[in-house]
């Protein structure tokens, strides 16, 4: 890919000159949430095809552009779409826009994502607050000294912004809608999981298991971004009697959890 901080710094100073702001929130929307970009007063919108060497999102739902503009009456800059590793990207590619989200001056990172559940207690359409994950892609580490290692947290579980996930947490029973919190593992993908490896999912302690996140929460943390990440439960698991997942039931279902993933982060922004 090249080196990092060229690539950063010339995808920053290209957003730059499209749009004249400073956003202090980041939002990431995954497969079947990008509608919720729609509800950001947008001042411009950017292809990904546009930034200097931005890849291509290829994966379905995801529309592949930032919108930038005011939410909650905050700056923010969301993806609609993301990048994935199982497109063939390396870790560095599928993280570029984390690392110029934190050069334009973002403090906050929202994350969503689409995950099949592994708890048999959660139904499609629940919203699951990820507090800690399991990483099965074993290449997203942030290469040391590429990133701002100044706000490095002292542990991993440091990386899911706690206060966040309280204030989510509060809003949803104010609000009179169920959310969930629990363990996300993240799968190199593109391939759903096996009886097997669902029943072993279970076994360790996962409630959720998706494709991605794990490398942008990684690359938020090591800047000192906050971050809160959420999954959309997308099917559940029956490991006796396993189903098929198409990509456009995964889309479906994202359209029904839209509006509480919309609720969540537009209150925790005003409170913020």
């Amino acid at each position: 890919m090249g080196n990092l901080k060229t690539q950063t710094a010339e995808a920053h100073r290209f957003l730059g000159s499209q749009w004249d702001s400073s956003p202090t929130i980041g939002i990431i929307l995954g497969t079947g949430s990008g509608e919720i970009a729609d509800s950001i007063s947008a001042d411009v919108k950017i292809p990904y095809s546009d930034v200097p060497h931005f890849p291509t999102s290829t994966a379905i739902g995801h529309k592949g552009q930032f919108v930038c503009g005011q939410l909650a009456g905050a700056k923010v800059i969301a993806m609609q779409g993301r990048f994935h590793l199982y497109e063939g990207y390396d870790v560095d590619s599928a993280t570029l826009p984390v690392h110029v989200m934190a050069a334009m001056g973002v403090r906050q990172l929202f994350i969503s994502n689409a995950a099949g559940g592994v708890n048999p207690n959660w139904q499609v359409g629940d919203v699951m607050m990820i507090n800690s994950h399991i990483d099965f892609m074993y290449r997203s580490t942030v290469a040391m000294g590429q990133c701002n290692t100044a706000g490095r947290p002292r542990r991993r579980s440091d990386q899911y912004d706690t206060e966040l996930i309280q204030r989510a947490f509060r809003h949803a029973r104010a609000a009179n809608f169920p959310l969930y919190q629990g363990v996300y593992a993240s799968m190199l993908g593109p391939n759903y999981e096996t009886r097997a490896e669902y029943r072993y999912l279970k076994k360790i302690g996962a409630d959720a298991v998706g494709m991605s996140t794990v490398p942008e929460v990684a690359v938020a943390a090591s800047y000192g971004l906050k971050v809160m990440a959420m999954s959309i439960i997308t099917n559940v698991a029956k490991p006796d009697v396993l189903e098929e997942t198409s990509g456009e039931e995964v889309v479906d279902a994202g359209l029904v959890a839209a509006s509480k993933l919309k609720s969540i982060v537009e209150d925790t922004i005003k409170r913020s």
